[in-house]
């Protein structure tokens, strides 16, 4: 696909560039599309879209009702919205019939492939360099490398535009004990992220420890247990957290993804919103009640013929360190947070649940940097619009 459109000359400035093309510049671009004077264009280095494609684990449920889907809450007349899709694919009845409010993980990314697939001015297999900002034209300069079906670079581009927004997304969160085994070659120790691509290999495997207590890592717990022999599961879930605690998910609790909490939110001082963050994990990191109660089901199915299945859980503990021990095997020291005990776990086989952090800024905005402010804490400064602060000049 040409990256300007025969109407746009490709010296003029676009209104909006957006970096990246997951659910939230999705979002935006699905919004802009009805608004012709409205320039735009997005890049995405990924060859098409897919929304954390190792995690779609059958019957795993989005945590958030349909009616979050890309569009709905800001225009419910949208083209692009969940219902219209289904409508299109002749399942709005069943849908209907099924009563569901929380619709299956691979339901939401078919939904949004469908979206990515049919709108206009999304470039897959865009990889963007760099950004910089040219002061003599009072626009950014957006530098890009188009890549080939094998992921090599096969062209360069650069766009000019006035406005960026980046939905560069997260990537896989590995702790520094742990980092050492995750690299070496051959060792069974997977991220999340790429489960389900490990997941016949899990199953075969003898003892399999998952390690992280949030959502990604009760789904797996539970897929696991599912599918391995009764009285043999040989499953140890551990977690950072005191509690493998559900999500906050009451009509109060969720008064905080508000517009209006969100700017009390921002009017606090940075060491409080700091703080804040540390103690709001539930609204985020929490699991759903529905698959803790799966979880229970499963476990307690199993003891209905006497004994008790082969699974530990063990909540409130950290990795301290990690390494191979009898060539096969895996060692994880532990320490109790609360107890302050220490323990090992030998284990054949472990997965890492442990979430996602967001991805540095500095590599693709390393042309603003003289422009960008800066908290305490040297983070860049984030304004209650969700707008990067820069120098007034800019």
């Amino acid at each position: 696909m040409n990256p300007h459109p025969p109407h746009h000359e490709p010296d003029a400035p676009r209104d909006l560039v957006g970096i990246g093309i997951g659910p939230f510049n999705l979002s935006l671009a699905a919004l802009a599309q009805p608004l012709p004077a409205l320039d735009t264009v997005f890049y995405e280095q990924r060859p098409a879209f897919g929304w954390h494609t190792g995690l779609l684990i059958d019957g795993a449920t989005v945590q958030v009702p349909f009616l979050a889907d890309l569009v709905t809450l800001a225009d419910p007349a949208s083209q692009w919205t969940f219902l219209n899709y289904l409508k299109t694919r002749e399942r709005l009845f069943p849908f209907y019939f099924a009563e569901r409010f929380h619709i299956q993980r691979a339901e939401y990314d078919a939904y949004c492939r469908w979206v990515a697939e049919n709108l206009p001015g999304l470039h897959f297999s865009h990889q963007v360099d760099a950004v910089r900002f040219n002061p003599e034209r009072d626009v950014f300069e957006v530098d890009f490398t188009q890549l080939d079906t094998d992921g090599e670079a096969e062209a360069l581009g650069r766009t000019y535009t006035r406005n960026i927004v980046l939905g560069i997304g997260t990537e896989p969160y590995v702790p520094e004990p742990l980092k050492p085994l995750v690299e070496a070659p051959g060792v069974p120790v997977v991220h999340a992220t790429d489960y389900l691509a490990h997941r016949e290999s899990l199953l075969a495997a003898g003892h399999v420890t998952v390690v992280g207590s949030g959502q990604s890592g009760a789904e797996i717990f539970l897929d696991l247990l599912r599918h391995r022999p009764t009285g043999r599961e040989q499953l140890h879930w551990l977690g950072r957290t005191e509690a493998f605690a559900p999500m906050e998910y009451s009509k109060l609790g969720l008064e905080h993804f508000t517009p209006d909490y969100t700017r009390y939110f921002h009017a606090l001082s940075e060491s409080v919103r700091d703080r804040l963050g540390t103690t709001q994990w539930q609204l985020h990191r929490g699991i759903d009640t529905d698959t803790i109660a799966a979880i229970h089901d499963e476990l307690y199915r199993r003891t209905l013929h006497g004994g008790w299945p082969d699974t530990v859980l063990t909540p409130g503990v950290r990795v301290r360190t990690a390494g191979r021990i009898a060539t096969t095997k895996i060692e994880l020291h532990l320490e109790h947070i609360q107890q302050g005990s220490r323990s090992r776990l030998t284990t054949d086989a472990v997965v890492l649940a442990t979430g996602h952090r967001e991805r540095p800024l500095d590599r693709i905005l390393a042309g603003l940097d003289p422009y960008m402010r800066r908290d305490s804490r040297e983070r860049p400064r984030v304004d209650e619009h969700f707008r990067l602060v820069l120098d007034p000049s800019v």
